[in-house]
């Protein structure tokens, strides 16, 4: 999703500190493999089982978020065929 005022760059490196910095801590026990998606404009997030409803609950509260997503406990959102490094076969 295109968004004027931000790079994909730019999104990526705001929605990461925003996590690292402010979220991870308070989420990540429990959580694991849960998505947060996160408002990098305002810092405010969502968590869900799945992605698209907490994209939607994020926009309900402000259709023009500019949004990052993360899955807890994982070094990406999501894999693309095979295995995520590291996990048992």
């Amino acid at each position: 999703m295109p968004y004027a005022k931000y790079s994909p760059g730019e999104v990526e490196a705001r929605g990461e500190q925003i996590y690292e910095q402010r979220i991870r801590r308070n989420v990540e026990a429990g959580n694991t493999g849960k998505f947060v998606v996160i408002d990098i404009e305002t810092g405010q997030y969502e968590i869900d089982d799945d992605d698209l409803a907490a994209t939607k609950r994020a926009l309900a509260k402000r259709p023009d978020a500019v949004l990052y997503g993360v899955r807890i406990g994982f070094p990406s959102a999501y894999t693309l065929g095979g295995h995520v490094a590291g996990e048992r076969e």
